[in-house]
């Protein structure tokens, strides 16, 4: 017998209507919710100026607020740099982007750009609180181009819609590596007419020069991979008959290409043709080189080499030491020389230390060492082309944004020389910056910024941390400072300075006459 209540409920006339339009409210409502969740964009952004670009979790953008970008090392640099720019005026300050792929899943990459921020963050902090009041003030934000700067285009985009009130931008640094991403990226920041100081590109055609103009506006404070190859050979020479050069087969790499081609042509009478080996699309990636450098070692054993010129990044460099120190003729000793890239495997924990210094000796051109303009008993500092004094100054500067005066911004390790070298960069920025501004008015023209280069030498030099910065009337280094660094089973230690004139400049300091 059905129950007298459920019949009550569910039958009468009324309460079917009443049931069906319950049911039928509660299916709109459901609809409603279901499209609304398909129709609503997804929020994407990280903080103000940041958000994750399609299919891809990295927060990419422009920050000066205090943001890391999800890179917890970077976290209290990042903070350090807030409070100095909440400190500053509307109006009265200029601002400079540092560049750089912050968000990097290299492990060598991430303590790089670690470095460099802080160094960076040094020379605003001396800039706005140890200049006797110059202006105008400088605002640093950080621009995030993503892991290998897959995303530079949208951080770009965003630098170039910053040059108006409020941020002013007036100059990026940072540009840290010599890859396609970047010389795209530096094509459009000078194309738009914003000054661009680079501070660990190497590469020869990522520059201007007589005749040729591809990035109107930009100056860097290191020396080309030609300039590191001179002061290589300059250093000590090398008999061409005992020397191989082991390259990168792979195109495309600036850097890797024309250190290949300062290379070959220091060894154009070497009896030995190349050995190659090709990196992958990302020279991060280990790949299968390994197993090609196994192969390359058993090969230079049964030469008459005994130095090797190495062109290639810091994985693949790294990779071909641990294959030499399990070389079967342990008896031979070999000295392999290369270009910056080594300065990554000082703190490289795969890098198979036991191999240095057991008849395997491994020295690279540095950009900056520590030890270059210390004092030290035994060794004395070259007249011209750096000093003392102004790596002195530099240290002061260290010591206030690592403690509570201005930071602090964590443990800044210099052996790499990234801090001496952004910090120089943000000075030759701020300078250009400041020299730009004609009385009168608060803020330079932003295309003015980039015109000063060509004065940026002789008496009007920067006088760097890692050595004196004369630039050419194109905005490249002339006969920069060049420390030959020797990697240790310790850290890396600083042998001698180089010179790619073979001598250090005079104390003008003025470029030749070029044609």
């Amino acid at each position: 017998m059905p129950h007298p209540l459920r019949y009550r409920v569910f039958y009468t006339t009324r309460q079917k209507i009443v049931t069906s339009a319950l049911v039928l409210a509660l299916l709109a409502a459901g609809t409603v919710y279901a499209v609304g969740r398909l129709t609503t964009p997804e929020d994407r952004s990280c903080a103000p100026g940041v958000a994750r670009p399609a299919g891809s979790a990295e927060c990419v953008g422009v920050s000066g607020d205090g943001h890391d970008f999800g890179v917890p090392a970077l976290r209290d640099v990042a903070r350090a740099i807030d409070e100095e720019n909440d400190r500053l005026e509307p109006g009265q300050y200029a601002t400079v982007a540092l560049l750089l792929p912050l968000t990097s899943t290299s492990p060598s990459m991430r303590t790089k750009i670690l470095h460099e921020v802080q160094g960076a963050f040094a020379q605003q902090y001396e800039a706005n609180n140890r200049s006797n009041n110059q202006v105008p003030r400088i605002r640093l934000v950080l621009a995030n181009t993503g892991d290998g700067n897959a995303h530079w285009r949208p951080t770009v985009d965003a630098l170039k819609g910053m040059t108006g009130a409020p941020h002013h931008l007036r100059a990026v640094s940072g540009i840290a590596t010599s890859s396609a991403p970047v010389r795209q990226a530096v094509t459009e920041l000078t194309g738009a007419g914003v000054a661009v100081v680079g501070t660990t590109i190497t590469a020869d055609d990522l520059t201007n020069g007589p005749g040729r103009k591809p990035f109107p506006g930009l100056a860097r404070v290191s020396p080309t991979n030609s300039d590191e190859a001179d002061a290589l050979a300059h250093f000590g020479r090398v008999d061409a008959a005992k020397a191989i050069l082991v390259h990168d087969a792979r195109d495309g790499d600036h850097y890797t290409d024309t250190l290949k081609g300062a290379f070959s042509k220091l060894l154009a009478k070497s009896p030995y043709q190349p050995q190659l080996f090709t990196s992958p699309e990302n020279p991060n990636d280990e790949g299968t080189t390994a197993n090609t450098f196994q192969q390359i070692a058993h090969l230079l054993c049964t030469t008459r080499a005994d130095t090797v010129y190495f062109a290639g990044r810091h994985t693949q460099l790294r990779q071909f030491i641990n294959a030499l120190g399990a070389r079967g003729c342990t008896h031979r000793a070999f000295t392999v020389l290369t270009g910056d890239e080594g300065s990554y495997l000082g703190a490289d924990p795969e890098l198979d230390r036991d191999a240095l210094g057991a008849g395997l000796t491994v020295r690279y051109a540095a950009l900056a060492h520590p030890d270059a303009w210390q004092q030290s008993p035994g060794r004395k500092l070259p007249a011209t082309g750096g000093s003392a004094q102004a790596y002195e100054r530099f240290r002061a500067v260290l010591a206030a944004v690592s403690g509570p005066e201005a930071g602090p911004v964590g443990a800044i390790e210099l052996s790499d020389g990234q801090a001496i070298v952004a910090y120089d960069a943000m000075a030759v920025a701020v300078q250009a910056i400041r020299r730009a501004t004609v009385r009168g008015e608060r803020l330079p023209a932003l295309e003015d910024v980039g015109l000063q280069w060509p004065q940026m030498t002789g008496d009007l030099r920067v006088r760097g941390a890692g050595g004196w910065i004369c630039l050419d009337n194109h905005g490249n280094p002339y006969n920069k400072a060049v420390p030959v660094v020797e990697l240790t089973r310790d850290k890396p230690r600083f042998v001698q300075i180089a010179w790619p004139e073979g001598k250090p400049p005079t104390g003008e300091c003025m470029p030749p006459r070029t044609p």
